[in-house]
């Protein structure tokens, strides 16, 4: 008698277990150096690692996908298994999803032409200027919301190019502190920064659908990151690309 119970436990064991698959998630990015970039046929960069890293530590699951920001941040709202990164945390976005990080952060800056003078020196004083934006993201909407006369590119890598040919006055741009990124993209010397406009921190943002108990684990192993060195030590694998060691 006594094997016979513990014989059907033991099933309804398995079948609990078969019920109850190892979670996985859907994460989406954009082409973003140094946060997210394809290199052969692996997304990588400091955002990337940072989530690889917490997923590994979680033991969730997953999948990365690289698309164009407004497909990859849609995603994250529509689908409940979805996560976007690297993601500015707003006051209107909050609402929308659950947060793990801060993963990274930049500043965001306009830039303009080095053979041409500005006078800013505040954000209103952009208000003259006609400002290229990548459509969709977070500093798109905060020049919109305020009322600034914003030109939107569907790749922020077209503003530069933009930049030069007189097509805007300005570029909004996101960009970590002493980034080469501009000099890779071959603009060294020719497009400057003119004035830093906000300071961001930025987070995988996930589907309201997906479990709290996730969120809290891979929260929980992004705290554990940043206590053991890991978070630095993947920061510092992209020193070349304009951090300093700190």
């Amino acid at each position: 008698m006594k094997t016979t119970v513990l014989a059907a436990l033991l099933a309804l064991a398995c079948t609990l277990a078969r019920a109850e698959p190892a979670p996985r998630l859907y994460l989406t990015t954009e082409t973003s150096a140094p946060y997210s970039m394809r290199d052969g046929d692996r997304v990588t960069g400091i955002g990337t690692d940072m989530v690889r890293e917490i997923m590994a530590r979680s033991g969730i699951g997953y999948s990365i996908d690289l698309l164009p920001w407004k497909r990859a941040y849609t995603a994250a709202l529509e689908r409940g298994d979805a996560c976007v990164y690297s993601t500015t945390r707003t006051p209107e976005r909050e609402p929308h999803f659950k947060w793990v990080g801060p993963i990274g952060e930049a500043e965001w800056v306009m830039m303009g032409r080095a053979d041409r003078h500005y006078d800013l020196h505040s954000l209103d004083d952009a208000r003259a200027y006609r400002v290229g934006t990548y459509n969709g993201d977070a500093r798109d909407q905060f020049l919109r919301a305020h009322g600034f006369n914003v030109d939107p590119a569907p790749i922020d890598s077209i503003n530069p190019r933009k930049l030069m040919m007189g097509r805007i006055d300005l570029w909004a741009a996101s960009i970590r502190r002493d980034s080469l990124t501009v000099d890779r993209m071959g603009y060294a010397g020719k497009v400057v920064p003119v004035f830093v406009f906000n300071r961001i921190r930025v987070y995988l943002a996930c589907n309201r659908a997906v479990p709290d108990a996730l969120v809290a684990r891979m929260n929980g192993a992004l705290e554990a990151m940043e206590r053991d060195g890991t978070t630095r030590a993947i920061v510092h694998k992209y020193d070349d690309w304009g951090l300093p060691a700190h």
